[in-house]
């Protein structure tokens, strides 16, 4: 058995105060467009930036958690740290929604005036542009350093935009044409919308919680590296995988001749593990070294149809 690990993980709660700041800024801003303009629309747009700053405060407390090394209780590392925080940002997404939705039918109900809308908007677009900002941020490096909370964030922030942009859109209306119940069916929009991103979330930190297996795109890579290897004495098969929050395990077995020596198999399964994470960013290695004139190398065979349905002989 031979097992090639990555490198020091990155600790990227740095990003999460940049959510944090941001989240605290975009409150202020849009409790200040509500107060002027008396819309629920952008009452519904300040509540879920509340949401974005608890989501924000639960990601650097879990990427803190998640960033640090394996020890003797974890032999894994802490990464599956980040899918309790991206879970819990879902939930915590799902209970604004029902605030917001509450809060429009309410108003629908006992409709209002909406006051100095242009003042109202303008300081509205400006929270909007931080949000967008600090999304692309989140959304670059969550894809870079393959961290789901990172890119729970970034999408939360995206919908917050888009959030926006239809609150501005509803409270512009009513503003053209007086219709003030457009505020409230906009806010109830904004929640149904709201709604859809926090299961989408949760869904996200179930599967990952489920170590479901790597990307098929990183699949694909795996077996172009075997490929270079696989010859009539060099074989594999049970390649399976998992993800744990960035980092990706990946075991594969070995096959070759009976009669190679030891130091034969270890140069051969180094070099494949060394491509491999080459080829594949945080990825963990794992490789089992058997022999082709064993039969008892094949009793696990089956393992690669019912699971990534990848390698085999």
């Amino acid at each position: 058995m031979s097992e090639k690990t990555p490198g020091a993980k990155p600790n990227l709660a740095k990003f999460a105060l940049l959510s944090v700041g941001a989240a605290i800024v975009t409150i202020a801003l849009k409790s200040v467009a509500y107060f002027l303009t008396g819309s629920v629309g952008l009452l519904s747009d300040a509540l879920e930036s509340v949401v974005n700053l608890v989501g924000a405060l639960m990601a650097f407390a879990m990427l803190s958690i998640a960033a640090r090394p394996a020890d003797e209780n974890h032999t894994y590392g802490h990464a599956k740290a980040e899918y309790f925080s991206s879970g819990a940002e879902g939930a915590l997404i799902l209970i604004a929604a029902v605030s917001i939705g509450y809060t429009g039918i309410d108003r629908l109900l006992n409709p209002k005036p909406v006051e100095q809308i242009g003042l109202g908007l303008i300081v509205s677009v400006v929270a909007s542009l931080i949000n967008l900002s600090v999304a692309l941020v989140l959304r670059k490096a969550g894809k870079q350093h393959n961290s789901i909370t990172l890119s729970s964030d970034a999408s939360h922030l995206m919908t917050d935009v888009w959030t926006s942009g239809g609150v501005l859109v509803g409270v512009g209306l009513v503003g053209l044409t007086k219709w003030q119940p457009l505020d409230s069916i906009v806010a109830i929009l904004v929640a149904l919308n709201i709604v859809y991103t926090g299961f989408k979330i949760i869904r996200q930190s179930i599967h990952g919680l489920m170590d479901v297996s790597i990307p098929a795109e990183d699949l694909s890579k795996i077996e172009e590296v075997l490929a270079k290897y696989r010859k009539p004495e060099v074989q594999f098969h049970n390649l399976i995988s998992r993800q744990s929050g960035a980092t990706k395990f990946i075991t594969v077995h070995v096959l070759v001749p009976g009669s190679w020596t030891v130091a034969q198999g270890h140069q051969l399964v180094t070099s494949i593990e060394d491509e491999i994470k080459s080829a594949i960013d945080s990825a963990r290695v794992v490789t089992h070294l058997e022999s082709l004139d064993d039969p008892s190398s094949m009793d696990e065979i089956q393992i690669v149809s019912n699971g990534n349905k990848k390698g085999g002989k």
